[in-house]
């Protein structure tokens, strides 16, 4: 039982890291971009979790690119981006 705990623990890292790495690396190419735009382009297409998303999307965009009013929609927008085969 202990080994399957270390290898869920070890995919949900991987998938913090690799969320955190794509957005530093789209905010190193395009710096002048908002870190909403970079947080978007960092998940499209790749299949991140909701709690993921609405996780990194805390931690990682600055709370003055986007309305506090508009949050809920844009974390909905982002799932959606980052999961198109399931719309």
């Amino acid at each position: 039982m202990g080994g399957f705990f270390v290898y869920i623990l070890f995919i949900n890292t991987e998938k913090m890291r690799s969320i955190k790495r794509r957005f530093t690396n789209e905010q190193d190419k395009s710096p002048e971009l908002s870190s909403f735009i970079n947080f978007g382009t960092a998940i499209k297409s790749q299949r991140f979790s909701k709690d993921m998303i609405h996780r990194w999307f805390n931690k990682l965009v600055d709370k003055e690119d986007y309305q506090k009013s508009d949050k809920n929609e844009i974390l909905k927008h982002l799932v959606s981006i980052s999961n198109p085969e399931d719309n």
